[in-house]
């Protein structure tokens, strides 16, 4: 997959050299720093919490938390770690420019969706997560398999994003980064069992105000520290290329163009926010559908944080322009330009403000993590049978007990993250970690995406085309992901396998069988087309952002194709 293992490596491998003691650089006063944004977040998380007695007060918030609120609790969730340190570094590169925030044009047009067309359906009804509405619209096994694969793809992004945020930490404090991987899961246990998405959300306020605060002293920092401020920075910059955004070019090799931003992530945004309960549980959190569209909308402000980010990579461009990288610092940079922001605090910050940036890389990670172990613990309820009916509501006794449950399905799922964060540190994986973070939901994302369009699309349709369509639509994501020699061969005998269940279960309805063999001959020329040939390159390159709509199509071609259809009026069943 990549090469974290020779990053975490190269990381570790310069902390000495970089420094004579990068534990000694961070001082007692950023020491402090964290400390009391650790002490005054948890204190006021508990303070805000209220009471939570019953599912929906753990889960929901008792539906009355303020869309201003809710708002902040998205941002802050989106910009993880990996983007507060990463984008600099994207700017900072030979050849970097502004042309990541191209992909901000995919959240601008899937937000005002969201709000337009997906808001209002799930507040048809009281449900507590999109696969709720997936299980009421295609039947309960779309409910079961969506939860499934929003929790493989949970773990996985997760536990990624703690393990890039620990390296972090452990670069700049000096804190081995198995106990930095433990601070970070054991922190967001403790926040989530204090009062459940409600401290989610307020604590994720207070998050969003440390990362909006970190950015911006890091940019202020960075221009004070060049020659003519930020307009110095910002010229110099411009004079390298650096700050060019568009990039009209139709090769779908190339990650960052209008075309990639514009199309497919527009189906990465949809499925983050629509799909993926570690961001939609919010949505179900606000009073009402207007209050839920307020909330998806304002949101929109966060991308002041990535701008801000891109302005420091400019910024940090120019500095390192008048005052050179060397040594073993040089050459970490050259091997892997995301280094350079983290190099920044340790070398130049002075103390109490690299405190500070630490604070808010460690905030980004915590408000993705506690949302992550809400959101499992939720659908593990959920699929234990804890959100049906109302006795849960009307019995002191049992609400209490699935409070209690769920409180302790957060324990567990904070240990595993916090365990596959860990197991994660030998293994190899892609050389850039915004990529890595990016590309793991692409697994789950378009089947997920695909069910969701499914249920809005057509009411008349049940779960039974989701047998072809989820492995069809991950499938392709290893096809184009993976090229080993056992790629093909396992391609190769899933594909039949899917042909023959087709034949066995849809021989009397030439057309869906139709588009099963379609499908899997599609994903077998996908990867035909994107594996080298010894050493030339491959005939097809296909960047990130394309996954995504790939797998969602698959999915609701094959799902409504083969679909069974139900008389007019009539509606799945559901337990």
């Amino acid at each position: 997959m990549g090469e974290l293992a020779e990053l975490i490596a190269c990381a570790r491998r310069p902390l000495a050299a970089v420094d004579a003691s990068v534990a000694g650089h961070f001082t007692g006063w950023d020491w402090l720093v964290l400390i009391v944004y650790l002490a005054g977040t948890t204190w006021l998380g508990a303070r805000l919490a209220g009471r939570q007695s019953t599912i929906r007060e753990f889960f929901l918030g008792g539906r009355r938390l303020p869309w201003w609120a809710v708002s902040g609790s998205i941002v802050a969730t989106e910009v993880s770690a990996v983007t507060f340190i990463s984008v600099p570094g994207r700017v900072f590169s030979p050849g970097g420019n502004f042309g990541y925030l191209q992909l901000a044009l995919g959240a601008i047009v899937a937000k005002l969706l969201i709000a337009a067309w997906l808001v209002p359906a799930y507040y048809a009804r009281e449900i507590y997560s999109p696969y709720d509405f997936i299980r009421n619209r295609l039947g309960a096994g779309a409910g079961r398999a969506s939860t499934a694969l929003f929790m493989l793809g949970a773990v996985l992004a997760q536990g990624v994003r703690v393990l890039l945020t620990a390296l972090v930490l452990e670069v700049v404090t000096g804190i081995p980064l198995w106990q930095s991987i433990w601070i970070i899961g054991v922190t967001s246990i403790v926040w989530t069992l204090l009062g459940g998405i409600t401290t989610v959300i307020w604590t994720d306020v207070i998050q969003f105000g440390v990362l909006i605060t970190g950015a911006i002293v890091a940019l202020a920092w960075v221009s004070a520290s060049v020659t003519g401020g930020l307009v110095g920075a910002l010229e110099a910059a411009s004079a390298a290329g650096k700050l060019r955004v568009w990039n009209l070019s139709l090769s779908p090799a190339l990650e960052y163009t209008l075309w990639s931003g514009l199309l497919g992530m527009t189906f990465n945004n949809l499925a983050s926010l629509g799909t993926d309960q570690v961001m939609a549980q919010r949505m179900f959190c606000c009073r009402g559908a207007s209050d839920a569209r307020k909330a998806v909308i304002a949101s929109l402000l966060g991308l002041a944080v990535p701008i801000t980010m891109l302005l420091v990579g400019a910024a940090l461009f120019a500095y390192y322009q008048q005052h050179p990288l060397s040594g073993d610092a040089a050459a970490m940079v050259r091997e892997k330009p995301d280094r350079v922001f983290p190099i920044f605090i340790v070398q130049v910050l002075p103390a109490g403000v690299t405190g500070l940036l630490i604070a808010a890389v460690f905030a980004a990670a915590i408000s993705t993590l506690d949302s992550t172990l809400a959101a499992l613990a939720q659908t593990t309820v959920s699929v234990l049978g804890g959100l049906r009916g109302d006795a849960t509501e009307a019995d002191p006794h049992q609400a209490g007990r699935w409070v209690l449950w769920s409180k302790v399905f957060v324990v567990i799922w904070g240990i595993a993250l916090s365990g596959v964060a860990t197991a994660l540190i030998p293994v190899k994986a892609y050389r850039n970690v915004i990529d890595l973070a990016l590309a793991v939901p692409g697994f789950t994302y378009g089947a997920l995406l695909g069910m969701l369009l499914l249920g809005l699309l057509s009411r008349r349709s049940d779960d039974h085309g989701l047998i072809w369509a989820i492995p069809t639509s991950v499938l392709s994501i290893v096809a184009l992901t993976f090229h080993q020699a056992w790629v093909r061969p396992a391609l190769a005998m899933c594909g039949m396998l899917l042909i023959a269940l087709g034949i066995a279960r849809l021989r009397r309805r030439p057309a869906a069988l139709g588009t099963v063999i379609a499908a899997v001959a599609f994903v077998a020329l996908l990867h035909w087309l994107t594996t080298p040939v010894g050493d030339a390159p491959a005939r097809l390159t296909l960047a990130y952002p394309w996954s995504y709509p790939i797998g969602t199509l698959l999915t609701l071609a094959l799902g409504w194709a083969c679909a069974r259809r139900l008389p007019s009026g009539a509606t799945v069943s559901t337990p």
